[in-house]
């Protein structure tokens, strides 16, 4: 239709051939510059092609392959050349997919994560420096706190006047004597603090017989367990703002540990103390218990909509880190009677402190 309006329009014109054949004069039009386009002319200020492999090779020269184009721009101001801006430079780059992080870098190291397994007492030990502010600003006094991740129990802990390995030495060696453990028997697990990474403290855990392992750099949850410890801790009512004098701190700790290892009834642990896990209480405990939940049953079983109550029982495991399989399995729960230490086993009394040599 188009070609015959064209016909036609020689001898009526444009205007009667489109009103003759019903066509829109804009489309005719239209339709003529499609099939005669006019050539396309490169802007004026577009770069050559001879232009851009030299700033090309400019750029990713031995000298500027490091530095960004802003730098390079800069650099070649400064010694009289001027070749483009830097942001044409950056386009000469990204029409050859060069575009990357230019600058010469630190890698920092892939850490591997720290995945921690306890099935029952005195497996994995995790333990932390925190500080406690002194009678006056920019004084502090240590509390050091060794935890173990199943039980929950403060097996040793001190307070000192300074943040030292060789303080930390102390402190584990006794509370491992006090809790008797074997070679091989036991993983304790810290941050990458300055007394955790000391040479000596591996000289001494390799003499002990004690597994090390350390958290990822700048990765405060791979050691969860002592971070929630010292929250429970500093946010008790009667946690002072600063305390008074060394003796003062250790009379705070003293009670502190005496209520968190004894009274504390944990909810991850069953609603039970601490102490009553780690000394091997727990499943005498959750019987009796069970035997008054189902008396209070018999007796007014209406009140119970769900059937007879059952006492929270102990985790199976504790993990520091879990693999992605266990975290999919929800809850360890705990079958049968827990492998604990013997019942006759005798309950430590009162807290390791500094001794008196290393104050």
């Amino acid at each position: 239709m188009i070609q015959e309006a064209k016909v036609l329009a020689e001898e009526v014109g444009v205007s009667g051939a489109c009103k003759t054949m019903g066509i829109p004069r804009s489309t005719f039009y239209y339709t003529q510059e499609l099939k005669n386009p006019s050539p396309r002319r490169d802007p004026p200020r577009k770069l050559s092609s001879e232009e851009e492999e030299e700033i090309r090779k400019k750029l990713n020269s031995k000298r500027f392959q490091d530095k960004t184009p802003r730098e390079v721009y800069a650099a070649l101001l400064d010694e009289g050349t001027y070749f483009c801006s830097w942001r044409t430079m950056y386009r000469v780059l990204k029409k050859h997919d060069e575009v990357r992080e230019r600058r010469d870098q630190l890698r920092h190291p892939v850490y591997k994560k720290p995945e921690l397994l306890a099935s029952k007492p005195n497996q994995v030990w995790s333990w932390d420096i925190t500080k406690l502010l002194g009678p006056k600003k920019w004084t502090y006094y240590y509390l050091y706190v060794i935890l173990d991740i199943y039980s929950r129990y403060v097996p040793g802990w001190m307070i000192a006047e300074r943040q030292t390995a060789s303080l930390a030495r102390v402190l584990i060696s006794e509370t491992c004597e006090k809790q008797g453990i074997k070679k091989e028997q036991l993983t304790l697990h810290a941050d990458r603090g300055g007394p955790m990474i000391a040479k000596s403290m591996a000289l001494l855990l390799a003499e002990l017989g004690v597994s090390k392992s350390h958290s990822r750099p700048y990765n405060s949850d791979d050691n969860p367990y002592s971070e929630a410890q010292f929250k429970t801790m500093k946010y008790r009512p009667d946690f002072p703002e600063r305390f008074e004098n060394k003796a003062n701190a250790s009379d705070w700790a003293r009670s502190f540990f005496n209520w968190y290892d004894y009274e504390h009834y944990h909810s991850s642990l069953g609603l039970l103390t601490p102490a009553d896990v780690h000394y091997g209480r727990a499943h005498k405990i959750i019987q009796q218990r069970q035997q008054v939940l189902q008396m209070a049953y018999e007796k007014h079983p209406e009140r119970f909509v769900k059937g007879p109550p059952e006492h929270p029982t102990l985790p199976e495991a504790v993990w520091i880190n879990p693999p992605p399989s266990r975290k999919k399995g929800g809850n360890w729960k705990m079958t049968g009677k827990p492998n604990f230490p013997s019942d006759n086993l005798e309950v430590r009394q009162g807290f390791f402190e500094l001794s008196p040599h290393a104050t």
